[in-house]
């Protein structure tokens, strides 16, 4: 059965297996189909940003502050995916730059605490997406970027588990599975044409942007333990919405 054929045979039960993985949102009982549900994961996050945006449309209209909705949606959107991207964001800082082995890398990460790495390299983001998120609100409509970067902060997720190996053997993404590079390219496809749909030609220099980050951050996970894990993901899915994000707002400015 070829790639895309593939896809469209299992297109509801991967699309709420996507939903079941990445969001807290309740969903009917159905069989998970791992990561062959990769190239549903813009999905994910265009339905996501469609929420967000709808909360940050309505806080607007009754009077609160661009600021004050920024902050408002940015934790609507944690509350929607169980905080699992940020919690990825902080446990990779930690790790990738508070051990001096791989195996010692890895056990921080595992680690619920939050060390002095991770708790900066979240404000620090969480900043970057609040403050660009502001900006766009007090200019204009939210809903193409909160779309359009929900959709594109998913797409490297999928590549980077496509293309890495599982650094540690167990854990969320080394039960979901590694996806197959044509599903990998398939939901980048996806996410594009979704970004393209929604914000025209500044879908590239916010793709560049998102892919400088996220390159670097692949590149760190495997200098520095050999591969991919479940944080690393969530740590891709905050730096390409950080970047989708600040692009888009210094395009509104």
């Amino acid at each position: 059965m070829t790639p895309l054929r593939d896809i469209t045979t299992r297109l509801l039960p991967d699309v709420l297996s996507a939903f079941a993985l990445l969001s807290r949102l309740p969903l009917p009982d159905h069989r998970s189909s791992g990561a062959a549900s990769a190239w549903a994961w813009p999905l994910v996050g265009a339905a996501l940003g469609a929420i967000a945006a709808g909360f940050a449309s309505v806080a607007l209209w009754l009077g609160l502050t661009p600021g004050v909705t920024a902050a408002g949606t940015l934790g609507l959107m944690a509350l929607m995916t169980g905080a699992l991207h940020e919690d990825g964001l902080s446990d990779t800082a930690d790790g990738l730059f508070g051990g001096w082995t791989k195996e010692r890398r890895l056990e921080i990460m595992k680690d619920s605490r939050i060390g002095s790495y991770g708790m900066l390299a979240l404000m620090l983001v969480t900043l970057t997406r609040w403050s660009a998120l502001a900006t766009i609100l007090a200019l204009e409509s939210p809903w193409a970027a909160l779309i359009a970067a929900g959709a594109v902060s998913r797409a490297p997720m999928a590549l980077i588990m496509s293309a890495m190996p599982n650094a540690r053997g167990a854990g969320l993404s080394h039960t979901t599975g590694q996806p197959p590079g044509q599903m990998a390219l398939a939901g980048a496809a996806l996410a594009l044409a979704i970004a393209f749909l929604f914000t025209g030609l500044a879908t590239l220099p916010m793709l560049a942007l998102a892919t400088i980050a996220t390159l670097l951050l692949a590149r760190s996970a495997h200098k520095r333990i050999g591969g991919q894990t479940g944080d690393i993901l969530g740590a891709a899915q905050q730096l390409a919405e950080a970047a989708c994000l600040a692009v888009l707002a210094a395009r509104a400015g």
